[in-house]
């Protein structure tokens, strides 16, 4: 009867170790070659630290993400000076998963050129609200949740806000949707969808494969969709619907949550005369 009990000892003794172990390093056991598909990335909490970075550094990203649950709203920058040492000890530990964390923040940040709506020259044009309504309800065409940010210009008319490309890359949709209206979808460089959606008209008629220019501009701010007849409008405030999807190992396109890629894509606000 002794081995039993010896045996019962040393493994309630590797149980609290291996328990211990998992929660002083919470990294280890977060990060897997799919971690790019849960909730937690899809948020893509940067956080004010992160946000008032001169260049954003992947690595530095990716560490902290990792380390903080991925969630930097709220963390202080004296809380993420040993990022360093997370970064060698996650990559000694998983250099494969790491390496594809930190890839698709590459996807999703590195092609930025600037922010979707410009800012007026003239003092009277207010400019776009927006708040992070990811995951939001929505109910029309069923119960389903938002998969975007939506930047409102309600106090103007349709048509009267400029919408620009984000990126370069290339139209890969374009014309009526049911629910987004008139949009246009662009696949960027490193490979993420960027969707811009409810549009009130297009600056060009644009072709599937057509190459796109960052900065370029799309088209106009409008409220059409909600409708199986083309050119429905009226049935929401104008709006422009942003969406950022990426094609991930068992999705062809899952969204993620664009509210603090516009933050930071506003260092590139442009200008123009409207």
């Amino acid at each position: 009867m002794l081995w039993i009990w010896i045996m019962i000892f040393f493994l309630s003794a590797y149980q609290m170790t291996l328990t211990n172990y998992f929660l002083v390093n919470p990294e280890y056991f977060q990060l897997d070659a799919y971690t790019w598909e849960s909730d937690v990335f899809r948020r893509i909490a940067l956080g004010e630290v992160l946000l008032g970075q001169e260049e954003l550094d992947f690595d530095f990203l990716a560490a902290c993400m990792v380390e903080k649950q991925f969630d930097l709203r709220g963390v202080k920058e004296e809380e993420l000076e040993d990022w360093k040492i997370w970064k060698k000890r996650i990559e000694e530990q998983k250099p494969v998963e790491f390496q594809k964390l930190k890839n698709s923040y590459v996807m999703i940040f590195s092609d930025i050129f600037c922010f979707p709506i410009p800012a007026s020259v003239r003092q009277e044009t207010p400019f776009v609200e927006y708040a992070d309504g990811f995951g939001d309800p929505r109910s029309y065409g069923g119960e389903r949740m938002h998969e975007g940010c939506d930047l409102m210009g309600s106090s103007r008319p349709r048509g009267f806000y400029p919408v620009l490309s984000m990126t370069g890359g290339v139209v890969e949709n374009v014309g009526w949707l049911e629910k987004g209206g008139w949009r246009i979808g662009i696949r960027a460089p490193s490979g993420a969808y960027f969707y811009y959606a409810h549009l009130y008209k297009y600056a060009k008629e644009w072709e599937v494969g057509e190459k796109i220019e960052p900065g370029m501009l799309l088209g106009y701010m409008g409220d059409s969709g909600y409708g199986v007849q083309e050119g429905t409008v009226g049935n929401f405030d104008v709006h422009l619907h942003l969406g950022i999807y990426l094609k991930t190992d068992h999705y062809e396109e899952l969204s993620v949550d664009p509210y603090w890629v516009l933050r930071y894509s506003e260092r590139f606000i442009r200008q123009a005369d409207y």
